[in-house]
C-alpha cells in the first residue's frame, strides 16, 4: 500500500484495477475470431460478422480503378455464383483507397459501379483502411492472423466457419488460381455440418 493511502482507498484501486483487467481480457476474448467483429456495410448499416459464422468466407480489399479490378470482380461474381447454392460461402468485398488511390468513389458511387458493371452479387462493405494506423480492426486481424499485410488491392484472405483465417493471397494470384483452395475450404465445411453429398 502507498504511503497515505488508506486502506478503503487501496481496496477502491485494486478492485478498479480488476475490473478494468477483467474488461480488457473480456474485450481481448470477443475478438478473438473473425465473426466477432462489427462493421458498416456499403449503405452504412451496422452488420455483425457473426451472421457469417458457419461458412467460409473469402474477404477482398477491393478497388474500381485499379488493374486487377476487371478480372477480380468477374471471377469473384462467378465464384459466388458457384457456391452460392452450398450456403457455406460468401465473398465479402471492403473498398479501400489507399493503395495508388484507385477507389476514389464514395460507398453509394462503388455500389453503383460494381452492380452496373459486374451485377455484384456478394456483401459489400463501406470503405476502410486495411493497414496504417486508421486500419479497421477487422483487417489489423486478418493480417495479423497469417502475417500478411495487404500491399495493395485485392488482397484475399480465406476464413474458416469458425472465424479463423486458412491462408491469404496476393493480388497476382487470380481467383481462379485460388478456386480449387476455396472449393475445398467449402466442402469441409458441408462436411463437418452433415452435407454428405458428393463434391462440388
Amino acid at each position: 500500500m502507498h504511503r497515505g493511502m488508506t486502506p478503503s482507498m487501496a481496496a477502491g484501486q485494486a478492485n478498479f484495477l480488476l475490473a478494468l483487467l477483467l474488461s480488457l481480457t473480456s474485450s481481448a476474448l470477443s475478438q478473438d475470431d473473425f465473426y466477432s467483429f462489427t462493421v458498416k456495410d456499403i449503405k452504412g448499416k451496422t452488420v455483425p460478422l457473426d451472421k457469417y459464422r458457419g461458412k467460409v468466407s473469402l474477404v477482398v480489399n477491393v478497388a474500381s480503378e485499379c488493374g486487377y479490378t476487371d478480372a477480380h470482380y468477374r471471377e469473384l461474381v462467378r465464384l459466388q455464383d458457384h457456391l452460392a447454392g452450398t450456403k457455406h460461402f460468401n465473398v465479402l468485398a471492403f473498398p479501400c483507397n489507399q493503395f495508388g488511390g484507385q477507389e476514389p468513389m464514395g460507398n453509394a458511387a462503388i455500389h453503383h459501379f460494381a452492380k452496373s458493371m459486374y451485377k455484384a452479387n456478394f456483401p459489400m462493405f463501406s470503405k476502410i483502411d486495411v493497414v496504417g494506423r486508421e486500419a479497421h480492426p477487422v483487417f489489423k486481424y486478418l493480417e495479423e492472423s497469417v502475417q500478411a499485410p495487404p500491399t495493395w488491392n485485392f488482397w484475399k484472405y480465406l476464413v474458416n466457419p469458425k472465424g479463423k483465417v486458412i491462408t491469404a493471397w496476393p493480388p497476382h494470384n487470380s481467383v481462379v488460381d485460388i478456386w480449387p483452395q476455396v472449393e475445398a475450404a467449402v466442402n469441409r465445411a458441408r462436411w463437418d455440418n452433415g452435407q454428405r453429398s458428393t463434391e462440388l
